[in-house]
């Protein structure tokens, strides 16, 4: 059974840096594109940052572009998504998810294996 694990997520304060991972298993990691996702309180959800399967494309939200960066190691099976300079309005759940197609993809309904989320919260 295909399973997603986040890790990282946590208290900071802005201005601050958080490394988020996401552990993957029971499935070809390197075959499929991974993203990640978030929703703050009270809102809905949001694409954050993809990357393509072996890494080499990315494509990133306008609101954290330069801020965030995602990356993969295929030989552990896990993304990560670095989060620098940190703002209050970063304070979301974050997901991590498996897309069923190669290259970036932004929409979520293009990913079909989700990982259980892990919280940030960025203090001002």
């Amino acid at each position: 059974q295909v399973q997603l694990v986040e890790s990282g997520g946590g208290l900071v304060q802005a201005g601050g840096s958080l490394r988020l991972s996401c552990a993957a298993s029971g499935r070809t990691f390197s075959s499929y594109a991974m993203g990640w996702f978030r929703q703050p309180p009270g809102k809905g959800q949001e694409f954050v940052a993809t990357i393509s399967r072996r890494g080499g494309s990315t494509l990133y939200a306008d609101s954290v572009k330069d801020r965030f960066t995602i990356s993969r190691d295929n030989a552990v099976n896990t993304v990560y998504l670095q989060m620098n300079s940190l703002k209050p309005e970063d304070t979301a759940d974050y997901y991590c998810a498996s897309s069923r197609f190669e290259g970036t993809v932004y929409s979520a309904d293009e990913y079909d294996v989700w990982g259980q989320g892990t919280q940030v919260t960025v203090s001002s």
